[in-house]
Formats: C-alpha cells, structure tokens, sequence
C-alpha cells in the first residue's frame, strides 16, 4: 500500500504531465502548473524561477502574488532565498521568512502576507537552472514528506525548463528585448588547434517520466541488465579503442571503477526496493548525493560528483535503450557541444570525427578536456549561454588557440579555418619525419627526451617517438585499476611487462603515489578538508610499510639483471627520503640473502613537489641517485593555488620570475652535485616552457606521447647559449609572468612553439 506522499506525488505527476502535453504555450502552461502544484500541495502562493544567465533569475510563473508579475522580477543569484537555492544547489525550508537573515523584501510581487517557505532546486547536470517555490500565510515548518513530494515533482519540472521548446521561449524573449544573439563567442582554450564541422548538441539526459514502480522486481531485473550493459560497453570501448598512454588514460579506467561501484550501486537498488522506478532510483541516488556533497570544497568529492553525474545520466539512457552518438552518424565532422561532459562521453561518438569539443562549464583539470587533448581535439569552454544558442546541424569553427567559437561561420571565415588545418596536418607530417633524428639543440646541446606513461599495456609511443626512455610509471593505475590489492606477483607481471617493451631503454618507476584525487576502491578513505596537502603518496606507504615493502620486492624481482630507477613521490623533508631509501635498500638485502636474481644496479631518486625540500636539497642530493621536478604540485604548492580552481585558472604562471628561480635553483644545485635533474610535470610537455626549462640549464625532460613531437620541434630550432643570455635579463622582472616576452622570443628567433 503507497504512503500518502507517494500518492500525492503521482497525483500531481499526473496532472503535471496532462498540463504539459497539451497545446498551451510555454506562459500559460507555466501558470497552470504552479497553480497545480500549489493546489495539491495547499500552499497559498507558488512561483517558479529560471536561470537566464549566471548572474540572475527571472519570475517565470506564479500564483497567489500580484497577477502579471511574470518577467517583471528578476533576482540575483545568492541574493534572497530563491537566489541562495540556486546559488547553494540545495533545497531551503523556512518557518517564518521575515525573520530569515537572506530574505529580500520584493515589493512588486506582494509577498506582504505570506510567511512559511519551501524551495525546491531544479538540477541540470551539477548546477540549478532554476527554482519552484511554495508559501503559506502562516508560520508553518514543511516536513520532510512534503520536501520529498516537491523534490520529485522537481525531477519532471526540470527536463521542461531545460526543453528545447523553453530554450526557444527563453531566446525570443531575448530577441524581443533588443538583444541580438552573437555569431562569434570568446572563451577559455582548453585544448589548442583549428577545427570546422556539425554541431552535435550533447543531451544524454533522459526525461524521468515514471516515478512509481508497478512491479518492483521488474523495475530491479531492468536496472541489472542496465547496468550491466553499460559496463561491458564501457570495457568494449576502452579495451578496444587506442587511445595511447598518459593520463587521460588514467582518468578513463578511474571512471569505469566508479561506474562499478557497488555502493553507489546499492543506493539505487535500495531506492527501488522503497517503491521508485529504476530511472527515479537512479535520479534521486544521484541527488541525495548532490544534497550532501554540493557544498564541499574537496576537489576530488567536487570531481566525483561530476563523475556522479555523468554514471547517472548514462545508465539513464540504458534504461530507456536510448543510443548515445545516433544523431551523429550522419555528419562526416562534428563540433559536440555540450553544458558539461563526463570523461567516458566523446567514446560514445565516432571520436576520429570529432573537430572540435565546446563546453559551456569547464576548467582546464576537467576530465573530459584532458581527454579530448590527448586526442588532438581542440576545446573551448566557459561561454555562458552557448549550449542554448546552437542546435544541431549548424555550422561551427573553433579556434581552440584564441578560444573562439563561430557559429555559422561566414565563407571566407570558412576557408582560413580550412587553410589552418591544412596547415596542422603538414606539421603533423613534419613531426613524424623527426623521429630518427637527434634531440640536439642548434649550438649542440643534447637534450634528453623521456615519456610519461600511465597504463603497461599500452606503450606505442615507445617506438613511434624513438625516446631515450620512461621518464615517469605511474604504478598506481595497476593499484586503482584492480578490485583488490595488487600482491607481488601481479605487480611483477605489471613491471616486468613494461621493462620488456622498454627494451634497453631507461625506465624510472615511481612509488605508489594515491591519496588526494586518487582514491583506491578497497581502501577505506576518510574524508579530509585539504587531500591535496594531507595523507597521500609517500606518507601513506611510510605509515603503512608493508604496501611499500612489498611494491620495492616487486620493483627489484621484476628488474632482475637490468638497472632498476626507483623515485618517491611527495618527500617533503631528509627524513622522509632516508627511511624510503632504507627500505628499498632492506629490502634488496633480503632477495641477497635468499639467493634471489637482483638488479645489476639499483638508483634511488625523489621528486621535488614540496617547496620544503628544496631548503633540504644540499643533504639530499648527498643520498640521491637522481632527482624528478613534479612541476604540477609543485606550482600549486609555491603560489598556494588550487590548481583545480576555475577562479585562479589565469592568476598564477608557472612562467614567472618568481617560479622560474626556484626552478632555477634546485637545477643548478643538482649540476653542482653532479645528480641527473629532470622534469616531468606538465611544463616539460608544453614547447614554450619547456624552451623556459632548457634555457635554465635542464637537459632532461619527460612528458606524455602527444606532446613528444612538438617539444622536440622545438629543441631542434632553439640555440640554447642565446637564450640563456635572454632569460638571465627576464628574470629581473617583476611582471606577473613572462610568457608574452617569451613567446615574442620565440617567433623573432625562428624557434618552432606551434
């Protein structure tokens, strides 16, 4: 037997779905629904707000206040109680608004008599696209059932004010206001090059248009096969497509963990068993998620709940036999344009077609964006209100180096984006014929070129780049990759496998690094307020010795009879190296003794990512074999920068005076000692900062596989000895950075940065 609540809610889903069917436009349908919705639920006075645009909402529909009010309101975002659900994402229940510290008095709509509040956020993807409202005259606290029903009926509200029907009522409005839609829209580059082709509106998500289940154990037998089905597609898509080693990769296989997940899995079925359909356990799983993460600042909970979001979306569209990527097929070049994207979704397209990504919320550390890079497709997000101006089948240019997006892009706009890429495909062909010729500068200097890699399985780049070798293994993709721990055995198989395909080459491995971002799925990990600074990398394998010993074990049977490169990440003092090394060192002690085949040499190294240690480096560099420059964390950590945040994306540079002195620093020291300095974080991947590097005396660099030819261009046009003479002037500058000086440098002295 349904509860109440159950029933009212589907009596209101019932007449909030006849109102929507039937032939009224969007003004009149939006009336008859708040005035339904305040019926059923005896409220005194509805109303329901849409986001126009970041900044603000606009009174769409109301009941109960001064008739005609509709456009005639708008609120900032954060300002009043509609402004802070959306600006929180979450839902407000008030007694008595007159005495709520965020309540602003709106005259216009005569709010005089009313007191009780309930707010209710309409979600798309992550953010609030707009709000529905109900009030009472009297003080009256709404109960949780009450706060259900209306989050429910929240669920269908939100697939109409996201319609392509409202998006067309929102943009005549504009039109009618004097308001021109654009045709050349500026945003932030998050992927460089020059692309041209269909748009293809990314709108994976599926309309909830049935909350309550008929027959529960039909409703649990289509979530299994759902769910099943959208794994064996994802391991399909990622087993079967090359997609190179690097990061991305990474970013891949941690995303279909978390599509595994069993406990996320188990909130669904759980929601199923109290009544819902499987495509509203799915939803509200997904929102009960929502409602108690939304607000945290931990970057890794913030990037799960995207990834959340996405999981949701497409097992959605399982459930529905809904086929991601159908409507492309007929376009031979695609511009996807999407409001946000999760990092699994250009697999769901033909991804050798895909021109160009526009995403409307995004930041360079976004998932899908590192993909897409890795993938030569150029992006450009952060444009507020693109993904409601475009439709699909326009035509659309990008130019992922300034940031721009044109829509319908005029002739002659046509062909100098045509010549662009002609232009990149030539210089692809160049980089491919510098394969067999040397990293030499042009006055001599050999510049050693190493590759990051992320997963064994997969080392192509090996012999398309002919490198010097592995710069960087990153052993905790074998470790995340995996449902249990990894024993030595398996992690031998993982090493080994590398080295063979590695041939003669050096390989340097680096030491369990998880924590912060890089959760392992059979660990329990408790929550912390700043996981980019707390109990990761080296401090977890210092406290728990055992995970360490066993992966040295591993590291030192793998190698047996070759040089063995073993780094630690994230030492922030001479204690921490010294019992890392010492337990590597026992540990080849013990395979001694058991008369086991060992290493013909063994190196000890670190990285330098903690600034504290640079203030150690003159003890360290006594003990190390050699030293890596994680410049990633490290940049992050000397400018106190969340390097995750969209507010200080531009703020801080990696090429400014004051970074490229501590670079300069810990290099020159190094020389001084005679250890091998390289770096291995994203600046020796980039041609401009890399030139930086080089010209401050470093002479080894690793980076990910896409990146090797450009960076090799590059070395090959530069003279190093004129460009030392340049930097030394540089680094007397106070300017925020010195990229542009660097970039000028460049293009005057010949030296290829494409």
């Amino acid at each position: 037997m349904k509860s109440p609540a159950i029933n009212q809610a589907m009596n209101i889903l019932r007449e909030l779905r006849a109102i929507s069917e039937a032939s009224h436009d969007i003004p009149e349908k939006m009336e008859k629904i708040v005035t339904m919705i305040a019926q059923q639920m005896g409220a005194d006075a509805s109303a329901c707000y849409v986001v126009v645009d970041d900044n603000y909402l606009e009174l769409f529909a109301s009941c109960g206040f001064n008739p005609g009010m509709a456009h005639k309101i708008s609120v900032p975002v954060g300002e009043g109680l509609v402004g802070e659900v959306v600006q929180t994402g979450r839902s407000l229940i008030v007694a008595d608004v007159w005495k709520h510290p965020s309540f602003s008095y709106k005259p216009d709509i005569g709010e005089e008599p009313f007191k009780s509040f309930i707010g209710v956020p309409l979600i798309r993807w992550h953010r609030a696209i707009g709000v529905i409202s109900l009030q009472k005259k009297e003080v009256y606290e709404y109960s949780r059932a009450e706060l259900e029903v209306l989050e429910t009926v929240a669920m269908v509200l939100t697939d109409m004010v996201a319609s392509e029907e409202m998006i067309d009522y929102k943009n005549q409005l504009i039109k009618s206001r004097g308001q021109s839609s654009r045709e050349k829209y500026k945003g932030l580059s998050l992927s460089k090059g020059y692309g041209i082709g269909n748009a293809v509106v990314h709108r994976r998500r599926q309309a909830v248009t049935k909350i309550f289940a008929e027959d529960k154990e039909k409703e649990l037998k289509r979530l299994e096969v759902a769910h099943t089905k959208m794994n064996a597609d994802l391991d399909e898509k990622f087993n079967s497509t090359k997609l190179g080693i690097g990061e991305h990769v990474d970013i891949l296989d941690a995303y279909r963990m978390f599509a595994k997940d069993k406990g996320w899995y188990k909130k669904v079925s759980d929601n199923v068993n109290s009544g819902l359909t499987a495509d509203a356990a799915v939803e509200r799983a997904y929102e009960d998620m929502w409602n108690r993460l939304s607000g945290t600042k931990d970057a890794y909970m913030r990037e799960r709940l995207h990834d959340l979001r996405d999981v949701a979306d497409r097992l959605i569209g399982y459930l529905n036999g809904d086929q991601i990527g159908k409507q492309a097929a007929r376009y031979e070049n695609l511009v996807v344009v999407a409001q946000t994207m999760g990092p699994a979704d250009l697999m769901d397209y033909d991804y050798t077609k895909i021109r160009g990504l526009v995403i409307e919320d995004g930041t360079p550390t976004m998932h899908v964006a590192i993909v897409a890079k890795a993938l030569g497709i150029p992006v450009v997000a952060k444009i507020n209100g693109i993904y409601n101006q475009i439709k699909n089948g326009e035509l659309l240019a990008l130019d992922g180096n300034e940031g721009y997006v044109y829509i319908r892009p005029s002739s002659p706009v046509q062909e100098r984006f045509k010549a662009k890429i002609r232009e990149k495909e030539q210089l692809r062909a160049k980089l491919a014929s510098l394969k067999k010729l040397p990293s030499k500068t042009l006055d001599g200097h050999r510049i050693n070129m190493y590759l990051n890699v992320g997963l064994a399985f997969d080392l192509d780049y090996i012999e398309t780049t002919n490198c010097d070798g592995i710069g960087l293994y990153r052993t905790e993709i074998p470790f995340m990759a995996s449902d249990v721990m990894p024993d030595v055995e398996r992690q031998i198989s993982y090493y080994r496998e590398l080295m063979d395909r590695a041939g003669n080459k050096k390989v340097v491995f680096r030491s369990l690094d998880v924590g912060s971002d890089k959760l392992l799925p059979y660990w329990s990990n408790a929550g912390e307020e700043n996981p980019a600074i707390g109990w990761r990398s080296i401090r977890i394998t210092l406290d728990r010795r055992a995970i360490l010993r066993k992966q040295m074990r591993a590291f030192l049977r793998a190698a047996e009879g070759k040089e063995l490169n073993v780094m630690f990440p994230m030492i922030s003092n001479y204690a921490e190296f010294e019992e890392a090394k010492e337990t590597l060192l026992i540990e080849l002690e013990k395979e001694k003794r058991r008369g086991n085949p060992t290493p013909k040499k063994v190196n000890v190294g670190l990285m330098i990512e903690v600034p504290s240690i640079v203030f150690q480096l003159e003890a360290v560099l006594k003990e190390a074999d050699f030293i890596s420059i994680g410049t990633n964390d490290l940049a992050q950590f000397v400018f106190a920068c969340d390097r995750g945040n969209p507010r200080l994306t531009e703020r801080y540079d990696v090429l400014s005076a004051p970074f490229l002195h501590v670079m300069q620093e810990i290099v020159t020291k190094a020389d001084e000692a005679g250890v091998l300095c390289s770096v291995c974080g994203e600046m020796a991947g980039n041609p401009i900062e890399a030139m930086a590097l080089i010209s401050l005396g470093y002479r080894n660099l690793s980076m990910s596989g896409s990146s090797f030819g450009r960076v090799k261009s590059m070395v090959r046009s530069l003279n190093v000895e004129e460009m030392e003479d340049y930097i030394r002037i540089l680094l007397r500058s106070n300017r925020r950075t010195l990229r542009p000086q660097l970039i000028s440098y460049a293009n005057d002295h010949g030296i290829e940065i494409y």
